[in-house]
């Protein structure tokens, strides 16, 4: 079966369609590095519980009402602790609609 052909990306790298150009791959790998774990950005048990009661009474995504699995921070907290813990700042969404629409427009930020 014939392979797609390689298109040119805006970096100036000739790929097919799914594969990463290995400068994009590196800086990735660098800021995963030296980004801080799960329990380091404040979602310890304490967000456990709190994301468990949210998602009960939020139990469908407010993009598409697919059941919801995430609880997501409208306006990024970025550290901010207080933005953290606001209630009107959180939002319910499926895994998908996160990790599509909601990730792509924070790195569009």
């Amino acid at each position: 079966m014939p392979q797609k052909p390689r298109s040119l990306r805006s970096c100036g790298c000739l790929l097919r369609p799914g594969e990463e150009c290995e400068h994009i791959k590196a800086a990735k790998a660098k800021r995963d590095k030296q980004r801080q774990n799960a329990k380091e950005r404040g979602y310890d048990a304490q967000w456990q519980r709190a994301r468990r009661l949210f998602l009960a009474e939020h139990p469908q995504c407010v993009r598409c009402g697919h059941p919801a699995s995430v609880v997501d921070h409208i306006k990024p907290h970025r550290g901010n602790r207080r933005l953290f813990w606001l209630r009107s700042n959180w939002q319910a969404l499926c895994t998908k609609c996160h990790n599509s629409w909601k990730q792509s427009f924070e790195r569009k930020k």
